[in-house]
């Protein structure tokens, strides 16, 4: 099959075909999006997967690096601004500074002005590694991407952002 040709056929088509014939009147088509989805995810973790290994790190740990890297000089952010530029709780986040604190790559300050706020601060070696393994990954996004021209990219884009806005709009209600 050459570089630019699309198979005819995939797994989700052989699912979908399987449920047609065992359950006649089930409407399936969610799974055509959905089950795509989710294999591509699986896909898509276990390539980012191995960047991140080659650097000893995981995705929770690139998440809370690369959002301190984001925020600009001086690095750091309180664990509740953490949580909400990732969607996991103040504890979930805790739990991975400890981690990261443990390994040097940030730090963890508490306000002067309020001794109860406690920042975490990308520290030189985290700030090194998190710059390091930015290029890695959105090298290796960009090879996951080749097939993808700038056009379906774009496209894609808009379709999963409407995607997400309907997911959160209609949470299994």
């Amino acid at each position: 099959m050459g570089r630019d040709r699309v198979p005819d056929r995939d797994a989700v088509d052989d699912i979908v075909d399987q449920w047609t014939r065992e359950w006649p009147g089930l409407d399936v088509t969610p799974l055509e999006v959905l089950g795509r989805l989710h294999r591509t995810y699986l896909r898509y973790q276990s390539a980012v997967g191995r960047v991140f290994d080659e650097y000893g790190i995981n995705m929770a740990s690139f998440d809370v690096l690369a959002a301190l890297r984001r925020s600009g000089e001086p690095y750091r952010m309180t664990s509740g601004q953490l949580a909400e530029s990732s969607l996991v709780t103040t504890g979930g986040i805790t739990l991975r500074i400890d981690r990261l604190e443990k390994a040097g790559l940030v730090r963890r300050e508490r306000a002067a002005e309020d001794r109860r706020i406690v920042h975490a601060e990308l520290t030189d070696a985290g700030k090194k590694l998190i710059d390091d393994v930015t290029l890695a990954h959105f090298e290796n996004e960009t090879r996951m991407l080749a097939e993808l021209s700038p056009d379906d990219q774009s496209d894609l884009v808009h379709l999963l952002r409407k995607l997400e806005h309907s997911l959160t709009r209609h949470r299994g209600e």
